[in-house]
């Protein structure tokens, strides 16, 4: 892979860009690559950037488009926003933990100069990451259609009584769930939200898709994995109730009585870049402390 400009995406207001960004540009610039900010970034760093002839600030929903690699300094959060922006242009993602859990997020601070070296010398693996497709259908119509690489979600959106759901797969009735929420999952989003409600962690190249009922009303309510080339439905029953779809933590809408979401496999991909040296066991082993004592 040939890189000769790289974007950088990050989490705005973080004392430590500061002190990385900078150095980034000067570090890229020496190499011949041109280095692109997301506007975000460019204009919470201020002056220490104004000042850099090396980079160009563009609106980040234009930016990975006009990169061959792209940066993003934060968190699993901070990831999965820029993943939205990429999904039709399938640039490669190098993402760098300056948070805190970060599943996503592996490479450290301290590793990010020798793994920007292993990727411009072609001494790197390139993990692609299926997404998940949601489609909310209200009044017999598509209301609106998101992609997810970590879940959707449906929950409540304030105080309010257990949540009454449908759930069919390949138009075959699966049960009728009373909880607090329901989920469905990735593989990638399986160390997310779904692994706090007791989900299973999945490989990320297993190909299935997990349905995790939040906090059910009947104990016996567990996980349940299907293939991914599955069409999972989701109506809400409840009458009057405040319920919201979220996607990946971060987008969403309102959900209303007799909606209904349709999840499957979608057709784009996120590329993310694995340090050869970091395999996924030793992620979890390294984030979920197993082995200490």
């Amino acid at each position: 892979m040939a890189v000769r400009s790289v974007g950088i995406i990050s989490k705005p207001r973080r004392e430590q860009l500061q002190e990385i960004v900078p150095q980034l540009l000067d570090w890229l610039a020496a190499k011949g690559i041109q280095p692109l900010l997301d506007q975000e970034t460019a204009t919470s760093l201020g002056n220490s950037v104004r000042a850099s002839a090396h980079a160009s600030a563009i609106p980040r929903n234009e930016l990975p488009p006009k990169c061959d690699l792209l940066l993003v300094l934060g968190g699993d959060g901070t990831l999965l926003a820029a993943a939205r922006h990429t999904v039709s242009c399938g640039v490669p993602i190098l993402a760098v933990n300056l948070g805190g859990l970060g599943f996503l997020t592996a490479v450290t601070i301290g590793e990010l100069y020798p793994t920007l070296e292993l990727v411009l010398n072609g001494n790197h693996q390139v993990d692609c990451r299926k997404m998940l497709q949601i489609h909310v259908m209200r009044s017999g119509a598509i209301g609106a259609v998101y992609h997810a690489l970590n879940d959707a979600v449906l929950n409540k959106a304030a105080i309010s009584r257990m949540l009454d759901f449908e759930a069919f797969v390949d138009g075959k009735f699966l049960s009728t769930f009373k909880a607090d929420g329901l989920i469905v999952s990735t593989p990638t989003g399986s160390t997310a939200y779904s692994l706090a409600a007791g989900g299973p962690i999945l490989y990320p190249s297993v190909q299935a898709f997990i349905i995790t009922p939040i906090c059910p009303h009947t104990l016996t309510n567990r996980p349940v994995l299907v293939p991914d080339s599955s069409q999972i439905d989701i109506v809400l029953k409840s009458e009057a109730e405040s319920v919201y779809l979220t996607v990946d933590g971060q987008v969403g809408l309102a959900f209303q009585s007799k909606d209904r979401i349709v999840c499957s496999l979608s057709p784009h991909r996120i590329n993310l870049i694995s340090p050869p040296h970091k395999q996924f066991f030793e992620v979890l082993r390294s984030k979920l402390k197993w082995g200490e004592r």
